[in-house]
């Protein structure tokens, strides 16, 4: 994460070579940037359908039956208090909660037969994000590293896809928050895992203000001028040349690569206008929505635009969550928390995301994924759902996916796939193939050791 006003330092320890080697950053020169450690570089040009990927991740797992597989056949106790809607497309139907994206289901693919047979956060979310099973399934807060040590998405597409136009910003990026389990323990998977953390996305830490979204990392802070900076840059690279020159292993040499593209991107007005949005009208605001989704989703809009390749903006525990049960994870009073916290304003934002990239001439290579790590039990229990990977749903748009469509479906309680069954890899083979990378391209580990980028198949169906 980039921090030009994070405080640091460990006490006691005295000064390790790693903490040296941190000092290529800013970290240790009092402006606490980690960003150069996160930044990958492109490795592999390609071409493709879409140049970008968006991907809103609805942390906690949505109900399937009261978002895009509504069964208003099934008993009440399995169908929930929510009806089916028609949308623009006939014979389509989703929950009435979403009248926005009902509007522009000619726009949605929906995918209804996604599994991961995983009913652990974390676990079945490991598997969402990297395209791997965890190993155990079903197992909360596993240490980092192997065999649950895959790279992230983004982090695949950090090496896999080249650079887009925007100077000084990174490949990949995600926001506003990382997950994370009640107790602070972060998923694995969010990273770049065995690629090493020089291919980390780049993490943001955002928040919605009274004045507006603030992105704090990449604002200096008052009294800290641009020049400041620089002269910090100087003092940086020599510090890392001497490193470099003391130990000749890789490590120097790529964090101090890393640290120029840090400066890179503060230097960068085309760079930093990305993040400005308060620049947007105030009616664009009001149309994603003045939530942490509506606004991370505009941002992602105006990152994309700027040449990101992959952003991933994340359904996050912010402050108004309720201490338990927070996000998607509905166990209790699941019928108002669906209608008045979580589905209208994740309708309002996807609604507006899709809209405004097809407004604009981008969401034919602009692909929209929107995810969870799986879904709710197809029963109530005690006034909600518990956690269920057998069958959940996924839409997608833009980015070359027909849309207007329903590939697979589930039983008729939304508990079991029917057809068309769609697993992790599938879906991440598709979302590279969609950015131009072959899904059984190879990715080295920092060992030097090659591992396929995914192990799914296309799902041709929807393209």
């Amino acid at each position: 994460m980039l921090n030009l006003t994070a405080a640091g330092g460990r006490p006691c320890e005295g000064l390790r070579r790693r903490d040296v080697l941190r000092i290529g950053s800013l970290g240790a020169l009092g402006a606490g940037i980690g960003l150069p450690e996160l930044l990958a570089d492109g490795t592999k040009t390609t071409t493709g359908k879409a140049r970008s990927c968006i991907v809103v991740f609805l942390t906690g797992g949505p109900d399937q039956h009261s978002t895009w597989d509504p069964k208003p056949d099934a008993p009440e106790a399995v169908r929930g208090a929510y009806r089916p809607i028609s949308t623009s497309v006939p014979g389509l139907s989703i929950s009435e909660l979403m009248p926005r994206l009902a509007e522009i289901a000619d726009k949605l693919c929906v995918l209804r037969a996604v599994s991961t047979g995983d009913t652990g956060h974390s676990s079945s979310g490991y598997y969402m994000l990297t395209g791997r099973p965890h190993s155990p399934p079903n197992v909360e807060g596993a240490l980092p590293g192997p065999p649950n040590d895959g790279p992230g998405l983004g982090a695949i597409v950090g090496k896999l896809v080249a650079p887009g136009r925007g100077k000084g910003l990174p490949s990949a990026v995600t926001l506003p928050q990382r997950i994370f389990n009640t107790g602070g323990n972060e998923w694995l998977g969010q990273d770049a895992g065995f690629l090493g953390r020089a291919a980390d996305p780049w993490f943001l830490h955002a928040e919605v203000l009274p004045s507006g979204y603030r992105v704090g990392e990449i604002s200096l802070p008052d009294g800290l001028a641009i020049e400041r900076v620089e002269s910090r840059r100087v003092l940086g690279e020599r510090i890392a040349r001497r490193l470099a020159f003391l130990d000749h292993d890789a490590t120097a040499s790529a964090l101090d690569r890393q640290t120029r593209q840090a400066f890179d991107l503060l230097r960068s007005p085309e760079a930093r206008k990305a993040f400005r949005l308060e620049e947007e009208p105030e009616a664009i605001h009001d149309r994603y929505g003045r939530t942490p989704i509506g606004q991370g989703c505009l941002l992602a809009r105006r990152l994309v635009e700027a040449g990101v390749r992959l952003v991933q903006v994340n359904w996050y525990r912010g402050p108004d969550e309720p201490p338990t049960f927070p996000v998607w994870d509905t166990h209790a009073d699941e019928t108002n928390r669906l209608k008045d916290a979580l589905v209208p304003p994740t309708d309002r934002a996807l609604a507006a995301l899709i809209g405004d990239l097809d407004g604009r001439g981008i969401l034919d290579e602009t692909l929209v994924v929107c995810m969870a790590e799986f879904g709710r039990t197809p029963q109530l229990i005690g006034g909600g759902r518990s956690h269920w990977g057998e069958v959940f749903s996924v839409a997608m748009a833009g980015g070359g996916v027909r849309g207007g469509q329903v590939h697979g479906a589930s039983d008729h309680h939304a508990a079991y796939p029917k057809e068309g069954r769609v697993t992790p890899e599938d879906l991440h083979a598709t979302i590279l193939h969609q950015l131009g990378v072959a899904p059984d391209a190879s990715i080295l580990d920092n060992l030097g050791r090659p591992h396929p980028a995914s192990r799914g198949q296309v799902v041709r169906a929807v393209l």
